[in-house]
């Protein structure tokens, strides 16, 4: 029976929740499918913060190299780690390390679940460059606490990173419907978004069957509230992708259903899947956390992996769920009871 190693990471908050939830349901769905599922857990996490001055240990990358794959529920605790420290400690230097340049989330309308637009039958794919650009961390600050203090916050676009994740996102348009909107807003950022624009040209032309238009970042948002169904593949950089899928989490219902994967295309090290609703304190131990974008994350984790019936089970399932009313309004389910429909509707 073949089998897959995989590396647990429940977090803060209500990521232990949504976590447990997913891998009730992946353990069925590889049970149906014939194959194995073999957990790891590590309890890193703004506690682990705080017991240990650390996110993760140092070896902590290493620990998850020789995995096939990550599932991370959560991560943050503002009262206690800052929001820059819990980032910057654990998510990101796993992007980075395993060269997860390709963050891809989903958004569309389950059935059963109203978003707050007329339009229903959107289906978008966003596409966000997940290792440099506005996130690279590359700056400082001089002359703290004085009035002539300065911030410095440099965003980093290199060739490569540019025309890799575009590229990835040509190939997903050529996979889905042929559409690829690339988001910038080069009026204003006359030097790192004019190339992106540049790249982006130069790379249509190994791309003839893919229709490709541009975009700047506010028109994108407009287009997105006001015609989605025109979109199909976006693929923007590291901080107007993280703006824009949070916009998209928003229009497909909210952010219990916002699924998400980091993806290292090259297979060279482990891809890492999570849904990115955050750690909600303010529900956290509540059993209310919708646990659907955990459980879509995980789907995606196995189309990854290859297993891409089980996905596909796994995704028919939650349909089915939800086209039955449960779990398509915040805090009207419990956590287990959605999870024990999905369960139900894979048997």
């Amino acid at each position: 029976m073949k089998s897959y190693s995989i590396a647990l990471i429940p977090g803060d908050g209500i990521g232990q929740d949504v976590t447990e939830a997913a891998w009730d349901v992946l353990q069925v769905a590889a049970k149906a499918g014939d194959f194995y599922l073999e957990g790891t857990v590590f309890p890193w996490s703004c506690a682990h913060f705080m017991e240990t001055g650390a996110m993760m240990p140092k070896d902590g990358i290493e620990l998850l190299r020789r995995f096939d794959a990550i599932l991370l529920g959560a991560v943050g605790w503002p009262a206690q780690v800052p929001d820059s420290v819990s980032l910057h400690g654990l998510l990101l230097p796993i992007r980075k390390s395993f060269v997860q340049y390709a963050n891809m989330r989903p958004h569309r309308l389950l059935p059963g679940v109203e978003g707050p637009l007329k339009a229903s039958a959107f289906d978008i794919l966003c596409i966000r460059e997940n290792t440099e650009g506005e996130y690279s961390g590359a700056g400082g600050r001089v002359h703290q606490g004085t009035a002539d203090e300065v911030a410095v916050e440099t965003a980093i676009f290199t060739r490569t990173g540019v025309e890799r994740i575009l590229r990835f996102g040509f190939e997903q348009a050529r996979a889905r419907r042929g559409k690829l909107a690339s988001v910038t807003k080069s009026n204003a950022q006359k030097h790192s978004m004019v190339f992106w624009d540049d790249v982006t040209r130069e790379l249509s032309a190994a791309y003839p069957d893919v229709e490709v238009t541009s975009y700047h970042i506010d028109a994108m948002a407009a287009r997105m509230v006001m015609a989605p169904e025109t979109l199909d593949v976006i693929v923007a950089s590291n901080l107007f992708g993280d703006i824009l899928t949070d916009l998209g989490a928003a229009i497909q219902g909210g952010l219990g259903f916002a699924a998400s994967a980091n993806i290292n295309p090259d297979r060279s090290a482990p891809s890492m899947f999570e849904p990115v609703h955050g750690s909600a304190p303010d529900i956290a131990h509540l059993g209310v956390a919708n646990p659907i974008a955990a459980i879509w994350s995980g789907a995606l984790m196995l189309d990854h992996l290859g297993e891409k019936d089980a996905a596909a089970r796994v995704m028919a399932a939650i349909e089915a769920t939800t086209a039955r009313g449960i779990g398509t309004r915040p805090g009207r389910d419990r956590t287990e009871t959605i999870t024990a429909a999905i369960l139900s509707a894979l048997s």
